[in-house]
């Protein structure tokens, strides 16, 4: 086609759009009213030229509104034309994101590029254009504005009237800071300002709690980990400055290692070193070339002051044994032969530590979001500067110490570290750990609820047995009941190898009232135990349906059962609970479970203590992948029965290639069948 139609028509250049109304007229038609004739189009149907009506209406408007507020003359009047614009988003009849969100993007524009507004001309559009946010993220452009409103009139009410559910829509819809990080910036300094009212933390704690909800469960599942997102980032912030100053910085490494000061260093670094006391170091570490030279730097934010002889040095030096990067909580591990740290933040950002340090202490206090908290917080997603600073450990101690007190296991278990050889918040407050201040309470109170529930016993213990033996000790000789309980256990289950060890151990035990009665207990098991074995007692055994846990503790301590091989306890009650007094059967081969309600958490115990179980009956049992993997360290299993279990072909694939004895298996009525 050629002629009038061959160039598009521009939306600026329509004049009119109306509907045709007059009789005979082509059903269904708009008519476009443009420079030098009309147009006519034709629907297919009254719905999409009802659609296109409202559509060329609305484009039509946005493009004057563009051109009115690009170019301002009087501020009343543009105060005026955003009222219109926002009442126009208001009423029309389209759904679509783009009808609220060009306004706001007009708006947005016009703050950017008028910087000589009034206050009071800031608040007047903030209220004009609230009733768009109500169901809309504001843009980039205009969360900076807000942000900087925030910064500099926090006690204003349109903080508090308007921001309020703006903010509360961010944390509850909000999918990824990530894409948005502007969204996370306002919702930070909104905090603050609430932070700056009169009634400051409790006024953020009525923020918090109105979050969450009246009831004990929140509906919003977002709100949660937004929260944390935005503590998180505030905290950031607050050490922002180091962290970007890292690079020229001491590497983490050379600190560690007493490397000499590099001569390309680069000056005002947040770092200082010094050295220890003449008097304090040995004369051959005195001699040696290794000793570190000053490097001394200043700054009026931070000062970090490590102290190290030349034994920590060797020490550390040879647990390295490769070029990586050190990780900084090793480096600021606390003992005799270790480093003291000393951390100041400016006034501001000490401000912001302290707000949103206990915002985590709030959130720390809701039971249905403690989990996800936890799970949040394993794997410490704070800076290491952040770790090095005294206050910021001391007041978080507070959130680590809820977590030790949950009896829920998926919330204490995040206590340990997110994976091998990463250091979790278990190492950071335990004795020798960087966080440690309270002569190891809290470590203790972590061990007990570990041991209460962790199915890896022999493995946490042989942890401990490595890496706490001394912090250990140290608190059972002080009258720790956990600490003189994981001792005794210790020298139950043949953890120390090392007969000086073990000596030390009993004399430690023997020490105390509390220590002394346990061992005594645990001697007069072990003796029990020996005389049992001794007088042989049945092979096979047999328990009634219907039997409970409580029937198998009873029946087991009434008899000798030193040579017990067949267990059956097929189609009684018995539970998960009844693993204790099972794994103290050493000689048991056959285990027949069927048909009961023993799980996961007793599997992984048996699993570890029986392994010399050769024929183990599952069959309609609720165990799951979970507990079943745990039976590949049986390698002793023969014959294996998880008919009518929640066994995955994966599972079985990976039982079968670590089993390699296993010749009978039952896997009917599963996937894997």
């Amino acid at each position: 086609p050629t002629g009038y139609m061959e160039n598009s028509i521009s939306y600026s250049a329509i004049e009119d759009v109306q509907l045709l109304s007059w009789e005979n007229a082509p059903k269904y038609c708009l008519q476009l009213t443009i420079p030098g004739g009309t147009v006519l189009l034709q629907a297919a149907n009254s719905y999409l030229r009802d659609q296109w009506f409202h559509s060329l209406q609305w484009k039509k408007k946005i493009y004057k509104y563009k051109k009115v507020l690009s170019n301002p003359s009087r501020w009343e009047v543009v105060l005026k034309e955003i009222r219109t614009l926002v009442d126009m988003a208001l009423t029309s009849p389209l759904q679509d994101d783009s009808i609220h969100q060009a306004p706001l993007e007009i708006v947005s524009k016009l703050l950017s590029e008028n910087n000589n507004l009034t206050t009071q001309d800031h608040e007047s559009i903030i209220v004009a254009i609230a009733p768009l946010l109500e169901n809309n993220h504001p843009p980039p452009d205009l969360c900076e504005f807000f942000c900087k409103h925030c910064r500099e009139r926090p006690r204003s009410m349109v903080v508090i009237e308007v921001f309020t559910p703006v903010v509360q829509r961010i944390l509850k819809h909000n999918m990824d800071f990530g894409k948005c990080p502007r969204l996370r910036l306002f919702t930070q300094e909104y905090i603050l300002a609430l932070n700056e009212l009169n009634a400051g933390m409790e006024v953020v704690k009525k923020f918090i709690h109105s979050m969450h909800g009246p009831t004990g469960q929140c509906p919003h599942p977002r709100v949660l980990p937004n929260l944390v997102a935005v503590c998180l980032a505030a905290i950031y912030s607050c050490y922002e400055e180091f962290i970007n100053s890292r690079d020229n910085s001491p590497s983490l490494k050379e600190i560690r290692n007493g490397c000499q000061q590099q001569c390309d260093r680069k000056p005002n670094l947040p770092l200082r070193l010094l050295h220890t006391s003449p008097d304090l170091v040995s004369q051959e570490a005195t001699l040696t070339e290794s000793r570190l030279k000053p490097v001394i730097v200043t700054s009026n934010e931070i000062h970090v002051e490590v102290e190290r002889n030349n034994t920590a040095n060797q020490k550390m030096t040879a647990n390295v044994g490769n070029d990586s990067e050190p990780n900084l909580i090793d480096c600021l591990m606390v003992s005799p032969t270790c480093s003291t740290i000393s951390i100041e933040l400016s006034a501001q950002a000490d401000r912001i530590l302290g707000c949103y340090v206990e915002i985590l202490k709030m959130l720390s206090d809701y039971d249905d979001w403690r989990p996800a908290l936890a799970s949040l917080l394993q794997p410490i997603p704070f800076p290491k500067e952040a770790l090095a600073h005294e206050k910021f450990t001391k007041e978080l101690k507070y959130v680590i110490q809820r977590f030790a007190e949950d009896p829920r296991q998926e919330v204490h278990s995040c206590l340990l570290s997110v994976r091998a050889g990463k250091d979790g918040w278990f190492q950071l407050y335990s004795p020798g750990g960087v966080a440690c201040d309270d002569d190891g309470e809290l470590f203790a109170s972590m061990v007990h609820i570990l041991m209460g529930s962790c199915y890896k016993t022999k493995k946490f213990l042989l942890s401990l047995a490595e890496n706490k033996l001394g912090p250990c000790m140290l608190l059972a000789l002080r009258g720790n009941q956990t600490m003189v309980e994981i001792l005794c256990l210790m020298l139950e289950y043949n953890i120390i190898d090392n007969n000086d060890t073990q000596l030390q151990i009993i004399s430690t035990l023997e020490s105390t009232d509390v220590g002394k009665r346990m061992y005594e207990q645990l001697c007069d098991r072990q003796r029990e135990l020996k005389e049992l074995q001794r007088k042989g007692g049945p092979t096979r055994l047999t328990l009634p349906s219907k039997s409970t846990d409580a029937d198998l503790a009873r029946l087991l301590s009434s008899g000798s059962f030193g040579n017990l091989e067949n267990l059956s306890l097929a189609f009684t009650n018995v539970t998960s609970a009844c693993a204790e007094h099972l794994i103290k059967l050493p000689s048991l081969k056959q285990l027949n479970l069927w048909s009961t309600q023993f799980g996961d958490a007793g599997l992984r115990l048996l699993s570890e203590h029986l392994t010399m179980l050769q024929v183990l009956n599952l069959c309609e049992t609720p165990v799951t992948d979970a507990g079943l993997l745990a039976l590949s360290s049986m390698k002793s299993l023969c014959s294996l029965n998880m008919n009518s279990t929640k066994l995955s072909a994966d599972t079985y694939e990976d039982l079968k290639a670590k089993l390699p004895n296993l010749k009978e298996v039952d896997v009917r009525y599963t996937e894997a069948w």
